[in-house]
């Protein structure tokens, strides 16, 4: 496989705080020799672990951005143990477009990976982030939200691994991020997520949700930040203490049946509330046929007992949409 087309204007082993970017060539309509420029910035000092920070994976999910934007301007090497290399837009063309994905070739970067040096834009970043800065690292933190088409409970998540060391590492992780909930996530698509290439990698991860509806709110940014100096403190990159909340939740999502999925399209009628519990087969949505009046909704019924952790955020839905993700509560702690 040849290099990839990305270059970086930073030195990832230079002592300091350095901003720059991850310059990748494309040629297009509007700027013939152009690029796409990501921006990065390292901070580090002396030895240490290397914390890998991502955010802007989809370009509508704002909490992440916003949080590592600030983090990039306010982080210093005096207060760093290590490496913290830190991405707020893994992908800048959907970040710019406000999109999921990106308007240059449609690509959704969180399921391209590993990537391809060969392959589109989206492809070749996925590709840069998965043979040489995933590698970098000993720990990675990657900030999702629900965009604009989901509100979602915040939540940080590991998922089940092989290796039972590896995955307790994850989920400590996950837990020291320090928000009310904390899930053990089944993905329906994971071959293809950053997630996954990461975990493959031997690295601890961690992964968010963090709100959602294509905004964010001072709660959101403020639990995000706190989050990921939770984050870097536990991985030992930053001196302090732990922020927990007074009240936790472990949530578990064992298998496809924690989503709802619509076989329908038309006017959506949401039934639960975030957050909410529902029972097996309680009715959690209903969907209106807008075509005409005297037509009976369809309702969608939960298909086990729940925790509400995600539900769509537009009333228009189409089929195949995702309406309500639920999870079941295992334990309850109080600090």
């Amino acid at each position: 496989m040849r290099e990839s087309p990305i270059s970086a204007t930073v030195d990832f082993d230079a002592d300091g705080v350095q901003h720059g970017f991850l310059k990748l060539p494309v040629s297009h309509d509007e700027s013939a020799w152009g690029a796409i420029m990501i921006p990065i910035t390292v901070v580090k000092r002396g030895d240490g672990p290397t914390a890998l920070l991502t955010g802007g994976n989809h370009g509508d999910e704002y909490e992440g951005i916003t949080a590592l934007m600030k983090l990039a301007n306010r982080l210093t090497a005096e207060e760093v143990s290590g490496r913290v290399i830190i991405v707020p837009m893994m992908n800048p063309p959907a970040a710019e477009a406000g999109r999921r994905t990106s308007p240059m070739d449609k690509g959704n970067l969180n399921r391209s990976f590993p990537g391809d040096p060969d392959g589109g834009p989206t492809r070749q970043i996925a590709d840069y982030f998965t043979r040489y800065l995933v590698p970098m690292c000993d720990v990675a933190l990657d900030l999702h939200s629900g965009g604009r088409t989901l509100d979602i409970l915040p939540f940080a998540a590991a998922h089940r691994l092989e290796d039972l060391e590896h995955e307790r590492a994850c989920m400590n992780a996950a837990l020291a991020f320090g928000v009310q909930t904390t899930i053990m996530m089944f993905e329906l698509d994971a071959a293809a997520l950053y997630d996954t290439v990461v975990e493959a990698q031997g690295k601890t991860l961690v992964t968010t949700e963090l709100g959602g509806g294509g905004t964010s709110t001072p709660g959101s940014i403020e639990l995000t930040e706190r989050g990921v100096r939770n984050f870097l403190i536990h991985t030992g990159l930053l001196e302090g203490e732990l922020t927990e909340p007074t009240h936790r939740r472990f949530v578990e999502m064992p298998d496809a049946s924690c989503y709802v999925q619509s076989e329908h399209a038309g006017l959506l009628e949401m039934t639960c509330a975030l957050g909410g519990q529902v029972r097996k087969g309680e009715v959690v949505a209903r969907i209106y046929d807008m075509t005409r009046t005297g037509a009976e909704p369809v309702d969608y019924r939960a298909r086990r007992d729940g925790i509400v952790l995600a539900r769509r955020f537009p009333a228009k839905v189409a089929m195949g949409d995702t309406l309500v993700v639920l999870g079941e509560e295992v334990a309850t702690l109080e600090r």
